[in-house]
């Protein structure tokens, strides 16, 4: 999703992108995770879900380029019951295929332009993703948690001796 060429606009692209459509989707009642990991060690940009458990997949593309590179996404359907791309609105719409939903985002909202075709996925490959995605959010929480701790005098955080 992100290119780390000096001076490229693409990568703020992508965060802003990303920005907006985490902050749709938990307007619609999904919380999203970015850069998920799936079984087919493919990588999500995002992986949200709602509040009956349903499990959406939103590719990021920030340029016609970077869609165009990219065919791997039919991938990820396997792991989700509905599969988006989200784009900034200059993105030509027609691109965008059927079998996925459309929603076009900037740094501080999106909107869905096409609902997104869902295929419901079978139990147990829904606990499969839905446990990596607890797990991930979890391992994401400790690290912030811990961020910044140091020992200190006053034996909140001393270290074990």
């Amino acid at each position: 999703m992100i290119n780390l060429a000096p001076n490229d606009p693409l990568p703020r692209r992508s965060a802003e992108i990303c920005r907006g459509t985490l902050r749709l989707m938990s307007q619609l009642g999904y919380y999203g995770l970015t850069e998920m990991t799936l079984a087919n060690h493919r990588r999500a940009d995002i992986a949200a879900i709602g509040p009956a458990g349903d499990i959406w997949m939103i590719e990021i593309k920030s340029s016609i380029q970077d869609f165009k590179s990219d065919t791997k996404w039919r991938e990820y359907m396997d792991f989700c019951d509905r599969l988006s791309f989200a784009v900034g609105d200059d993105f030509p719409q027609e691109l965008i295929p059927p079998e996925a939903g459309l929603i076009m985002a900037d740094a501080f909202y999106g909107a869905v332009i096409r609902e997104a075709p869902e295929t419901r996925l079978a139990p147990a490959r829904r606990k499969a993703v839905t446990l990596r995605f607890a797990r991930l959010g979890a391992a994401r929480l400790t690290v912030a948690a811990d961020a910044g701790w140091t020992p200190s005098d006053d034996g909140l955080t001393s270290p074990i001796k």
